[in-house]
Order: structure tokens, then sequence, then C-alpha cells
């Protein structure tokens, strides 16, 4: 089986009016991107410009991670958190092939406790051998939420089993173990396990690869891209009408609504992408990069004035069960000449094929910015970055393209959109500054391989990690200037995150921290 494919500061809090507690503490991470909307720009000062992670300059701690590393860090209450494999086992208990998320101390790195999670069986294709969880985490006061490798939705407590077991959830010592072997019995450096939603098991979707989708968390609900895809074949969906989008209520796991798009018979390999959130015309929407090109806008679920609809779930065990449908405020198609139908004819077609969205969709500007292409691994070798007016109603194609900038055979990142300036990476191998004003590009920077993180803008400054180890270090301005270059020995997948004065960076066997010396 080949292996899977190589693959805030805080400022003034957004949307004031959402009812619960607040995402982060001081100037914490706690959530992929900025805030809600996903942008990926931090408002921290100080940050460290130059290190050398060989001799250990501006190192304040490294610890060792998996073999395999795509999720991106995040730091909440004296905690960091990411996603890895089970390539350096911590416990001689938890052995072989697992998803693995690590809580780490923010002071110094050591392990406060893990959770590991076996592979789904007898399918390699549903959660790809040596592939960990790929999710980026999400943390509310003492909760976190993350999709683990096998697709579910776990509700974590951020202190572990060490005050105790808190449920309702008991049954760690099962959940740790495979299919068919006895139960590992949890200690105190073991994951405390709230809730569980096993989404194909709930919903009946089908996982492909891996499950990367990050929890977006706006008031009571989590909202969550559903793990769904292709089978074996890369040309059968086995789960046409499984919902792309779900909602879960954040303290009980308890699903409320699905979105009713019927993205799922249009799925050209699978749902790799998150949810953002914006207030448009004084209202939160919701917005979905599907995995069929189209970007989606939902109303938050409660909105006032909005009575959403009724949806039946259609397979998984809550088949027949009722929740509510999500009501679709407009729908955007980023390649409306791609092909529609017979999609899988264009498997492995490098000239033609549908489009997708692997990164998230980001709101800044009253807009939405998006990357979008042909599938990295079975599409066509093209990709844009758009920028998409976020009012409007109903079907939108036609109407709200504000520009389209066409990137370097794919791009799998997110924007970050700072200062009237976005900056995006493809596998073109460039870091892209482009005007977001009018889509016009500024300059490019030849990073040496193929991207595959997200830029960070922080402290005035632009951070990416590339797949060959180069870390490039360029200033946040309409002029390039290269401020920094670093080298690492192993690919670097997971983006940049900047917390407390730190700069926190994964490759895919090691986390380091950063920050000027005098910290």
């Amino acid at each position: 089986m080949r292996k899977w494919r190589r693959r805030v500061k805080r400022g003034a809090l957004m949307l004031l009016w959402t009812a619960g507690p607040i995402l982060s503490l001081g100037a914490d991470q706690a959530q992929w991107g900025q805030a809600w909307s996903r942008n990926m720009v931090s408002s921290e000062t100080g940050l460290v410009t130059a290190f050398d992670p060989r001799a250990g300059r501006n190192v304040k701690w490294s610890v060792p991670l998996g073999t395999s590393t795509y999720s991106t860090p995040v730091v909440a209450r004296g905690r960091v958190l990411i996603g890895t494999n089970n390539g350096n086992p911590r416990d001689p208990r938890h052995r072989g092939d697992r998803g693995v998320l690590l809580c780490l101390d923010e002071g110094d790195g050591r392990l406060h406790w893990q959770l590991v999670v076996p592979k789904l069986p007898h399918d390699p294709y549903l959660d790809c051998p040596g592939v960990g969880i790929t999710s980026t985490a999400t943390v509310e006061d003492d909760r976190v939420y993350i999709v683990s490798n096998r697709g579910e939705v776990v509700c974590l407590d951020l202190h572990g089993l060490a005050n105790g077991n808190d449920g309702p959830f008991r049954d760690e010592a099962r959940h740790a173990a495979r299919e068919g072997e006895p139960p590992i019995a949890p200690g105190k450096a073991d994951a405390d396990i709230l809730w569980v939603f096993d989404v194909p098991r709930e919903l009946g979707t089908h996982p492909h690869d891996s499950s990367p989708m990050s929890v977006l968390l706006h008031g009571p609900h989590l909202y969550v891209s559903t793990p769904n895809g292709v089978n074996h074949t890369h040309r059968h969906r086995p789960a046409p009408e499984a919902p792309g989008l779900i909602v879960l209520d954040k303290l009980t796991g308890r699903l409320l609504a699905c979105d009713t798009t019927g993205v799922g018979a249009r799925i050209f390999h699978s749902t790799f992408s998150s949810p953002a959130l914006g207030m448009v015309e004084g209202r939160p929407l919701v917005f979905s990069g599907g995995a069929d090109g189209v970007v989606y806008a939902f109303e938050a679920l409660g909105n006032p004035g909005v009575r959403e609809a009724d949806f039946t779930v259609r397979a998984g065990t809550l088949r027949g069960t009722t929740v509510r449908a999500l009501t679709t405020v407009w729908s955007f198609d980023c390649d409306p000449a791609a092909p529609k139908t017979n999609i899988s004819q264009y498997q492995g077609n490098r000239d033609e094929s549908p489009s997708s969205i692997v990164g998230m969709p980001v709101f800044a500007a009253s807009s939405v910015f998006v990357a979008v292409g042909g599938d990295p691994w079975h599409g066509k070798r093209e990709a844009w970055l758009k920028r998409i007016d976020a009012g409007g109603r109903g079907d939108v194609t036609a109407r709200v393209e504000v520009w389209s900038h066409a990137l370097e055979r794919h791009s799998i990142t997110t924007p970050s959109v700072r200062d009237g300036l976005v900056f995006i990476a493809d596998f073109g191998r460039h870091v892209r500054c482009v005007d977001a004003r009018s889509g016009r590009l500024l300059w490019t920077h030849d990073t040496g391989n193929e991207v595959w993180a997200s830029t960070l803008v922080a402290d005035g400054k632009v951070y990416v990690g590339a797949r060959n180890g180069n870390f490039w270090v360029l200033a946040a301005n309409r002029e390039k200037q290269v401020l920094h270059s670093a080298k690492f020995n192993e690919p670097i997948h997971a983006s940049p995150v900047a917390a407390n004065g730190v700069l926190y960076l994964a490759t895919m066997s090691r986390l380091y921290a950063l920050a000027p010396a005098q910290r």
C-alpha cells in the first residue's frame, strides 16, 4: 500500500453577540486561523525573525512527535496540542500504527497526556497507513474538540485523566484497543474522552485517506465537515447522500443539523476543507469549501428570523432521524466550466477534471478568499485564488466574483489576508503576494519545493515552510524582502502558529517552539 499522498495575540473579539465562553485566553491560539474567520494571521508582536534549528539558536524547546505530522499545533491554557502518528511510541501499551493527539506543556514541551486511536480496519484507503491524526484541534475553556483518524468528532478534557474520568463517556479502555483485541486500561497520561460522535457509523459517510477537517466552534454549536469520499477504486462514491457539513451540540455531541446541498454525489476525491464563519449584513454565515469546488454559505444555526426545514438522515445508525436542515444562503461554483457529469472518468486526467477545495475559505473585508483547483492527486494541474463578495442569495456564480488570480499547478493552502494584501502558497513552489483589492500579483518567492502548509502573517512577517524542509521569513509588504531562511532535514506540512510571543513550527517528526533568546 502506498503511503498517503505527501501530504492571536487576540485583538478585539469578533461577533460579540455570540453567547458562550471565550475561545482563548490572553494570547493563546486555540483554534486554527484567526477567530472564526480562519484567516491565517496573528496580532502577535516581538516574534522571532532568525533562528537555527541545528545550532539551537532561538529555539526555546523542541520535542519529538511521531514520524508523520500533518496537523497544525494550537495553544491554549498552558497546553500545546498537535496530531501525529505513533511512529515514536510514548507508551509501550500502544504499539503499531495509530493516530495520536499529543497534549504538551507550553513551557517546556513535556507530555501531559495523549489520545491514541487505532486505525480503521479492513480497508487502508479509509484511514491511510502511517498517517495519524491530521485534524487540528479546537479548544474552548477546558474542552478540546478534534476529528480522529477514524472520522469521529471527539470531545476531550484538557486536563486528561490526571483529574479523574469526567465522562459521560467512560469506555476509554475499549476506544484505545483495536478491533478484536482486549481493552487497554487507561492511565493518568491518557486522554479523558467526554463524548464521541462517530460520523461514519452514525451518518454512513465513507472516509478516504484521512480526516483532516478542523472543528469550527460558534456559540453552543460545532460545525464539522464530514469525512466522505471515493472508495479504493477512486471511481465510486459509496455515500452520495451523506451530508457535507453537520452541526453538533458542543456539550453533548448530539447531532443538531445537516446541510442539504447533495455535495456527496459530486465529490471528485475526498473532503478535506474545514468551515469558516463571518458576519454578513448583521448576521453570522458559515462558509464551507466543498469537495465539488463550490463555496456554500449557510445561515448559522439559530439566526433570528430563519426557519430551518427538516433533514432526515439517510444512512448509518441514525438513519430515519430527523434534525434541522441548514439553510443555504448562496452557492458559488469556483470552476463552472469544469465537468459536472460522469466525473469518475476524469480520474488521473491532468488536463481536464472537476475542481475541489482543500484549504479553508477565509472571511475578510466582507469577502471570502479561497484557493480552488484540480485535485492535487487525481485532477488537472490548474488552480486559482478567488475573492468572492460574501453578500447575495441563491446561485451567485455569475455575480459575485471580485477577482480570480491564477496559481501554479495546485494549492491546498489557506490564504492570509492582512493590510490589503493576500499571501498564499502553491505546488508551483511559490509564495505569492496579491493585492486584495484588485487581485494583481505584487511579487512571488521561490521556496524551492511544493508548499502544503499555509502561510502565517504575524509581526509584519510572512512565515512559511516547504516540503523540502526550507523555511522562509519574508516581509509582509508590497515589495518582496527576504528576512531569513532556515533548513530543516524533513518536510514541513503543518502551518506555523504564533502564541504568547512564541512561534510554533512542526516538521514531520518534531515540534519546535521558537522565540528570541531573551524570552
